[in-house]
């Protein structure tokens, strides 16, 4: 089986197969617009449970599917060899964001970042960032883009003037002030954050101990990756994805590093405070693709194209296809180093699961 697929519809039915083919319960849940997500459970509910999501960010389960249509697929082949997972319960939610997936779309059907959209407190959808707000129209024309904008010598300027580390940060925290621009988090919680926060319960069952990876692309280096956590220094948790891990994967949200920075209203902080009686180990596994301007050049773009362009045309197709090669790359090295990096971080969460659950038992 080729485990990158063309379309959302083509993923689902690898998904649904592949499952099937392990015996996995699968259910299948209508989110917007008749399109759905896809969910395999293997193992009974009050086991030590890991969960692996995939494309919160719509066009990033091209990558993410294919990392669980794979781990599926190792599954089966070591049936009669692999013995760890009937100790864990596994998980796999296909593509949580389908609108964004079907339509090569980072964002939902309402323009929204399903990543800046989970509510922290009754402030959260307001505002945007100072900067923010004075790059609006450098970052949002109200145009269709074109082939002959000099934008490589716009962005090369904006970060002369305000350095990459503050622009990145301010851009992509999330911003609720402009609900046609990038990285825009809602009014309130989308269609697909509410289908999260109704069936998250069912993913953790009665399990005490829980470890969630949720597969993102698009930061860093090509075809390398960072566990990204957002447990302050010295908690529990850190040292637990560091014991499972390895400190140098780590990547730290709330110290901005290199690869990582804080972001409003983000999925994984609202679940480790849904679930704060119990052991929730959540990370974001991000895989790195392209450098920062030319992955916010095709986010811009892309976004520019879905609202301004006409669907089908020339520009619209081109913008559509370069935001998938910036987040799902078509380069068989990538995809085959990548896919090899993912299965070797669920087994290392799996065997961090399950040591855990072991210590606490003794």
């Amino acid at each position: 089986m080729t485990f990158f697929s063309a379309s959302y519809s083509d993923a689902r039915a690898k998904f649904k197969l592949a499952a099937n083919r392990v015996g996995a319960s699968v259910e299948s849940v209508p989110v917007s617009q008749g399109l759905e997500v896809d969910i395999a459970s293997l193992g009974e509910p009050d086991l030590p449970t890991l969960i692996v999501t995939s494309g919160l960010h719509g066009v990033e389960a091209f990558f993410g599917s294919a990392v669980q249509i794979a781990t599926l697929a190792s599954l089966h082949q070591a049936a009669n060899e692999n013995t760890a997972f009937g100790d864990c319960r596994l998980v796999l939610v296909h593509g949580l964001n389908p609108y964004g997936f079907a339509h090569i779309r980072r964002v939902d059907e309402n323009n929204i970042d399903l990543n800046r959209n989970f509510p922290e407190s009754e402030q959260q959808y307001q505002g945007a960032a100072a900067a923010y707000k004075a790059l609006n129209g450098f970052l949002n024309p109200p145009s269709q883009p074109s082939r002959f904008e000099p934008y490589k010598l716009k962005a090369a300027a904006t970060i002369v003037r305000y350095g990459l580390p503050a622009l990145r940060e301010a851009i992509a925290c999330g911003q609720y002030q402009y609900p046609k621009g990038i990285f825009y988090g809602g009014i309130e919680p989308s269609t697909a954050t509410r289908f999260v926060m109704s069936h998250c319960e069912n993913w953790v069952g009665s399990a005490s101990n829980v470890a969630h990876i949720d597969l993102h692309t698009g930061l860093g280096e090509f075809g390398r990756y960072k566990i990204l956590v957002n447990e302050e220094p010295g908690a529990d948790g850190l040292s637990w994805h560091a014991k499972t891990f390895g400190e140098r994967s780590l990547g730290y949200l709330r110290n901005n590093d290199k690869t990582a920075y804080a972001v409003s209203g983000a999925m994984g902080v609202w679940l480790q405070n849904r679930f704060n009686d119990r052991r929730y180990h959540f990370a974001g596994a991000e895989f790195g693709t392209y450098d920062p301007v030319r992955i916010i050049g095709a986010i811009r773009a892309e976004n520019r194209a879905h609202h301004y362009a006409v669907a089908g045309s020339k520009i619209h197709d081109r913008a559509k296809a370069e935001l998938l090669e910036c987040f799902c790359p078509a380069n068989e090295a990538w995809r085959e180093q990548t896919l090899m990096s993912a299965k070797k971080i669920i087994t290392s969460a799996m065997h961090g699961l399950l040591k855990s659950s072991r210590e606490a038992t003794r």
